[in-house]
């Protein structure tokens, strides 16, 4: 069954916040420059937290922070901390890591991909000890494993490697094929990101909330129920106009949008 949950703040205030929404998962985005080690000492009170406004975490990841350096050498200190940010899926009963691999730009796409391969099947097997599945985010911010070609290219040699899947940013930066995409790689999505957008003439607009905006959330919800996805539907807010007092409206339009939708058995 899917969950409807939403990014938010790793603070008592932010379980709050969803419970409030009524929604019952959450997604942390402990991007660079955040240290793993403050997050870890968190366990605790996430832990209490999550039981006390019933919300789960369903998602951690690290967006915009390099993995390998200029010779495509891994920066060990970042792969520690993507062990570290597994660890606490683990502890939290979280099923998803979600990362990405920078791309060197002097290299090749093929040697590109050895040393994403490489960062990423480390990464993986720490994931698989620890029950925890690993997905490349499919942005570009500090990631090149982002779109089909990259995918046939790497997942065909880590085979446990999944996707973390924005129809937005197949539009805004891809190849805007999103049904298409969403149609062929379903079985390796394993989270996915419920925010709008605008995209007029090749130029991006704004992204609104759900149901405000050009993308088919009906026919995606269809795939997703073809394909049997069963993970979290993560609303990201990401408008510079959605704010403040709108921002939370639209929010709840979001909910109001996509829940329907979701099949509660």
């Amino acid at each position: 069954m899917m969950t409807l949950g939403m990014i938010e703040y790793w603070s008592e205030e932010g379980f709050k916040h969803l419970a409030d929404l009524g929604l019952h998962a959450v997604e942390f985005c402990y991007n660079n420059g955040n240290n793993p080690d403050d997050l870890i000492a968190l366990i605790p009170d996430i832990k209490k937290w999550s039981e006390q406004y019933d919300v789960k975490v369903m998602s951690i990841g690290r967006w915009g922070a390099d993995k390998v350096d200029d010779n495509g050498t891994i920066i060990e200190e970042e792969l520690n901390n993507s062990y570290k940010l597994i660890d606490v899926c683990a502890e939290l009963g979280c099923p998803v890591f979600v990362t990405g691999v920078n791309e060197v730009e002097d290299k090749s796409f093929f040697d590109n991909c050895d040393y994403a391969v490489e960062y990423l099947s480390k990464v993986c097997a720490y994931g698989k000890e620890k029950g925890v599945k690993v997905a490349c985010y499919n942005c570009d911010w500090s990631n090149f494993v982002r779109e089909p070609k990259a995918w046939l290219a790497i997942m065909s040699r880590v085979r446990d490697l999944g996707i973390k899947y924005d129809p937005s940013h197949c539009i805004n930066t891809g190849s805007g094929k999103y049904l298409e995409e969403i149609n062929d790689w379903a079985d390796r999505i394993y989270h996915f990101h419920i925010k709008g957008t605008i995209n007029i003439n090749g130029d991006h607009v704004d992204d609104p909330p759900a149901g405000l905006d050009m993308i088919d959330w009906r026919q995606i919800m269809g795939l997703l129920y073809e394909y049997k996805y069963d993970g979290m539907l993560s609303i990201e807010p990401h408008s510079g106009t959605w704010q403040g007092d709108m921002g939370e409206w639209g929010i709840k339009q979001t909910i109001n949008y996509i829940d329907p939708m979701i099949y509660k058995g």
